[in-house]
């Protein structure tokens, strides 16, 4: 798949979950580790912007390049909250605790298709 598509879908990725942020932000502030030392809400709106704003910036070839690099940082920052939603779901129903575990390895992917997209811009 082309860097440009790439774009597009990460993009598009991140414009759908950071606007989720502001609309059903409960969900997003319980997986946030108890051990980072700030209000999950506040946390849960930041990333939200953060994402909003990537995602805005992966569809302008001109802010592209660092628009990928952030985007890669972005889903490496967030791994240990999906961490987190496992330890969380331990003793939730065997279908919740599976999309918990089942989210995991699907960072990798988006990261590895940030990087491209990086490498692929000028």
């Amino acid at each position: 798949m082309s860097p440009d598509r790439l774009a597009r879908l990460l993009a598009g990725m991140l414009l759908s979950i950071g606007t989720l942020h502001f609309v059903a932000p409960k969900p997003f502030d319980e997986i946030i580790p108890e051990e980072i030392p700030a209000d999950p809400r506040t946390l849960t709106y930041a990333s939200g912007v953060a994402e909003v704003a990537i995602g805005a910036g992966l569809l302008v070839p001109r802010t592209r390049r660092l628009s990928a690099a952030l985007a890669a940082a972005l889903f490496v920052a967030v791994y240990p909250a999906n961490l987190n939603m496992v330890r969380l779901w331990k003793d939730k129903p065997l279908a919740m605790r599976a999309v918990a575990i089942g989210r995991l390895p699907f960072q990798f992917p988006m990261i590895w298709a940030a990087v491209k997209v990086f490498r692929g811009s000028r």
